[in-house]
């Protein structure tokens, strides 16, 4: 079978967006309404689900636990890694709309052997226009350059102008924007967020993550054709030096199963090189979180 038509990559795969957690561990207000996603999701859950997709990295990103439990949340990732030698890099929450206040959580977190990047979800706020643009905010992003700690854009595509204007107020820190700025599938918009793509591209301190795309789509009724071209431009924007494949384990799974993603991915990307690919499914990530 060529390429193109389903064959997943052959060789092992850097996942950029992974969520491992126990709600019994950590408490996570916000999954008691969804009952799909409250249970115990581990590295055995995680492995299985892949279907037999060869993973050999993984990037633990943050599942917006309880305020106040960021910190904790971070340690208990730490503690699993102890178990599992594919996790080698860690994305915690941090308050960051607390500017200078927040900095002794940074540095603790920062302290952390697998400490790489830090997210605080903007895609909250989509009712307050200018949220991570507060001076606060700001501050609190601006500091993760001095403990080398990256910072993960997760918006709803309404905050693409925001987005790009808060990488333009820090370019001494280094972004990397989720799930491809969450563009309006369902709804079949492609602008503004096309245009937004391409600007934010235009920045040399972000990479875009292709990671939870099909979740933007309808769960149940969603095509490949519907999906791609979105997909397509993310990629044609950030060119294979920027770009780096995500699962969003388990949130993916509530509209299509691990490897039929994968599949996905490999098919809008069919035809290019074997270097390209190895880009995307691997080196962007490994280079973005210094596995």
């Amino acid at each position: 079978m060529a390429r193109g038509e389903g064959i997943l990559p052959d060789f092992p795969m850097v996942d950029a967006h992974v969520h491992l957690y126990d709600p019994n561990a950590i408490d996570y207000p916000w999954m008691k309404g969804e009952p799909a996603l409250n249970s115990p999701h581990g590295s055995a859950d995680y492995t299985a689900a892949t279907g037999g997709v060869a993973v050999d990295r993984l990037v633990w990103v943050e599942v917006d636990a309880a305020p106040g439990r960021h910190l904790d949340e971070a340690v208990w990732v730490e503690a699993a890694a102890q178990n599992d030698n594919r996790l080698g890099a860690i994305v915690a929450s941090m308050p960051l709309e607390n500017g200078a206040v927040a900095e002794p959580d940074i540095a603790a977190f920062a302290s952390m052997p697998l400490a790489r990047a830090v997210r605080r979800l903007i895609q909250g706020h989509v009712e307050e226009p200018g949220w991570c643009l507060r001076p606060d905010f700001v501050a609190g992003v601006k500091l993760l350059a001095k403990y080398d700690l990256g910072f993960e854009i997760c918006i709803y595509h309404p905050q693409m102008a925001d987005a790009v204007e808060l990488v333009r107020r820090c370019p001494e820190v280094r972004f990397i924007l989720d799930h491809i700025g969450k563009p309006g599938i369902k709804d079949g918009l492609c602008e503004p967020w096309g245009s937004r793509m391409r600007e934010l591209a235009g920045l040399p301190n972000v990479v875009c993550k292709v990671s939870g795309v099909v979740t933007e789509a309808d769960h149940q009724s969603w095509t490949y054709d519907e999906v791609a071209p979105y997909v397509a431009h993310a990629i044609e924007c950030f060119g294979f030096d920027r770009v780096a494949f995500g699962g969003d384990w388990p949130v993916m799974e509530l509209a299509t199963r691990y490897p039929d993603w994968v599949a996905m991915v490999d098919r809008v990307t069919a035809g290019v090189s074997e270097a390209e690919l190895r880009k995307l499914y691997r080196d962007t990530a490994i280079g973005f979180y210094r596995l």
